[in-house]
């Protein structure tokens, strides 16, 4: 078998070992939203305990109303000030707490289960682990 022949086997092998995968073309328009920024940083581990506005901001404006702040575990979210509420660039969700000192907090900004947090197209937005640790007094 000369070369070129034994190339050719190997790479119909792998095509046939390999079920073609189909791409379609995406713009941002047309995927589903996700989180580029949360406030304080996701991962922070010395917010300053007290009253404070939680920020949760998407790559798109979302649907006014509807929001998934689920807990990661049990008692991983303090004490909620108000309702959620969306800023006027329709992208930033904001949340007022109460922070205990030295806790680490946590929500799934949608969930498996849960999946409110919405485009106005009505795209669920991709599920978000936000964990955050305030400080000592």
């Amino acid at each position: 078998m000369n070369k070129r022949t034994f190339l050719t086997t190997i790479i119909l092998g792998a095509c046939c070992a390999f079920p073609a995968m189909r791409a379609f073309a995406q713009d941002v328009d047309s995927v589903r939203p996700v989180v580029v920024k949360t406030v304080p940083e996701a991962g922070t581990r010395d917010v300053t305990p007290g009253v404070v506005d939680i920020k949760v901001t998407f790559s798109k404006p979302m649907m006014n109303g509807s929001w998934s702040w689920s807990t990661a575990w049990e008692n991983s979210a303090p004490e909620i000030v108000g309702k959620p509420r969306y800023e006027k660039d329709g992208k930033t969700c904001v949340l007022t707490v109460t922070l205990e000192p030295n806790k680490t907090y946590g929500w799934w900004i949608n969930s498996d289960r849960f999946t409110n947090f919405k485009d106005t197209k009505g795209r669920p937005a991709v599920p978000y682990l936000f964990v955050f640790k305030t400080k000592s007094e």
